[in-house]
């Protein structure tokens, strides 16, 4: 998806940092799809986490051992039912919901596993994926959207629209909502409600179950 940009933090994307504001230190983390490891590597630097992940491919769980990291080969779809109830304060799922094939079982086994979900998407209700489609009549690559239809890992793209009806629906409580820019960047004003939807090349969310 997005490509690592020169932060300050090493070659960590902008994106991957504004989930990190929302890991207390100390925390208990499991990052589904962690890719290459970079966020849970940063986690443990930064805020010493006690950081555990599942990556689909080799080559990522490669990478991460490389980094000293404890990552095992698994897929979000079939693998979340091993972990017990409530194992960690957070488990992160970061532009990796709208490749999974049942996001809404993914979804409800990250509640379940972490006290919190941090969970991040591309939101396609974003304004250049509109206008791609309103005037050239194809499908749209952005920053977010950066592969073609046709190699494109993603099979559920949804808006931030989509993704707060999905909460409610669900009686998820979203903590905090961050619309973000097609860098990965927040956006200089605080968007909300339909702006939030238009503007938002991105969106990561806090979220919590609802006490029973």
């Amino acid at each position: 998806m997005n490509h690592p940009v020169q932060s300050g933090h090493r070659d960590i994307r902008n994106d991957l940092l504004l989930i990190a504001e929302m890991v207390r230190p100390g925390s208990r983390v499991l990052d589904v799809g962690c890719g290459d490891g970079t966020l849970l590597e940063y986690l443990a630097r930064e805020k010493q986490v006690d950081g555990r992940g599942i990556e689909v491919r080799q080559a990522g769980v490669n990478a991460c051992v490389a980094r000293g990291l404890s990552v095992i080969q698994g897929d979000a779809d079939t693998d979340l039912d091993d972990y017990p109830d409530a194992a960690f304060d957070y488990a992160i799922l970061s532009l990796t919901l709208q490749a999974t094939r049942n996001p809404r079982s993914v979804l409800r086994s990250l509640l379940r596993i972490g006290r919190h979900a941090i969970v991040s998407f591309p939101n396609f209700g974003y304004w250049r994926v509109r206008a791609q489609l309103l005037l050239g009549g194809r499908m749209p690559m952005t920053a977010a959207l950066d592969d073609p239809w046709y190699e494109t890992q993603n099979i559920h793209l949804c808006t931030i629209r989509d993704f707060d009806e999905l909460c409610a629906r669900e009686g998820i409580i979203v903590e905090q909502r961050i619309a973000v820019n097609g860098h990965g960047r927040r956006e200089g004003w605080q968007l909300s409600g339909a702006a939030a939807n238009i503007f938002g090349a991105q969106a990561v969310y806090l979220l919590r179950r609802r006490a029973p």
